[in-house]
């Protein structure tokens, strides 16, 4: 995790603003999780920004972009015009698609 303020005021503490707590009876901190992103600079209030997790992102995102391709097929069974991938079945009625 690297954490930066999004207004670039410099600050280095920050707040998560979705996290569970865990204390013990007497109510002294046991431990923490987070439960989604999201954290705010304790210096200005500005949204924190974890930089920590760009390269993940981006590589989610590459990976999202690389579609197989697809033709428009008509369907010998139902006869609809349909856009598959190799290998697959029409959508409407799973017939066998042969793609040349």
């Amino acid at each position: 995790m690297w954490l930066t303020c999004s207004s670039k005021c410099g600050g280095r503490l920050f707040r998560a603003l979705f996290a569970e707590v865990e204390l013990d009876a007497d109510g002294n901190y046991q431990d923490h999780r987070i439960t989604q992103d999201g954290y705010l600079c304790l210096n200005c209030g500005a949204p924190a920004i974890d930089l920590g997790a760009v390269p993940a992102e981006l590589a989610a995102e590459r990976e999202a972009e690389e579609v197989t391709p697809t033709l428009d097929v008509l369907c010998p069974v139902c006869g609809t015009l349909v856009a598959v991938g190799p290998g697959e079945l029409c959508p409407n009625c799973q017939a066998p698609l042969e793609i040349a």
